[in-house]
């Protein structure tokens, strides 16, 4: 069972907490990470991509020469593929890119990144963020006393208004809560900060 430190914000460590195996030991899957990637952002195309056929587009209603005897190819309208401001053929329609994968597949994918970030000493553990008050600078204060300087992705157990928006303006940092927790930002971003609130969420939720 692997063990880290906890700090808080002002970057002194208060204790250790004992992980999960079986959520931040895992050995990681990349394929099942790549296939939970690839389902998340197909999700979030909007698919509103529109051309016009040749029966959407303006003019074209008669032939433009007779069919035989004038010596030029055959043609039946102006709005044909091959004529300029023509339709489109088989062009791109709006569309769902959306589809599912297993519920499982979502649960290794994340635990194999935890385990992950674990691994490469990439999961820094704090007490708490415990804000009075909107302020962006305290949260810049609290990343630099915990020498995160890379991107950092900061976990919290559930929605907090002081933290997200004492944190929105810092560059490469973003707040999640447990239940928003996804493949993607945690593979934007080197860094993730967990509170111990957030640490115990993930166990119970993932276990």
């Amino acid at each position: 069972m692997p063990s880290i430190d906890v700090y808080n914000i002002e970057g002194k460590k208060v204790k250790s907490v004992e992980l999960k195996e079986e959520i931040f030991g895992i050995e990681p899957n990349e394929a099942v990470v790549h296939n939970v990637l690839v389902n998340f952002l197909a999700n979030q195309r909007q698919g509103t991509q529109s051309t016009k056929t040749r029966a959407e587009v303006r003019g074209g209603g008669r032939k433009p020469w007779r069919q035989k005897g004038t010596g030029r190819a055959r043609q039946g309208s102006i709005r044909a593929p091959q004529w300029i401001k023509g339709g489109i053929a088989l062009g791109p329609k709006p569309r769902s890119y959306k589809y599912t994968v297993n519920k499982k597949e979502k649960r290794l994918a994340i635990k194999s990144l935890l385990s992950s970030k674990v691994l490469e000493n990439d999961l820094v553990v704090v007490d708490k963020f415990d804000f009075k008050e909107i302020k962006t600078k305290q949260m810049a204060v609290a990343m630099k006393n915990l020498k995160v300087e890379d991107k950092a992705l900061v976990v919290i157990p559930e929605k907090n208004e002081n933290v997200q928006k004492s944190t929105r303006n810092l560059e490469g940092v973003r707040t999640s809560s447990v239940a928003t927790l996804n493949v993607f930002d945690l593979l934007k971003h080197k860094k993730l900060v967990l509170t111990v609130d957030a640490v115990k969420k993930i166990e119970e939720v993932y276990a």
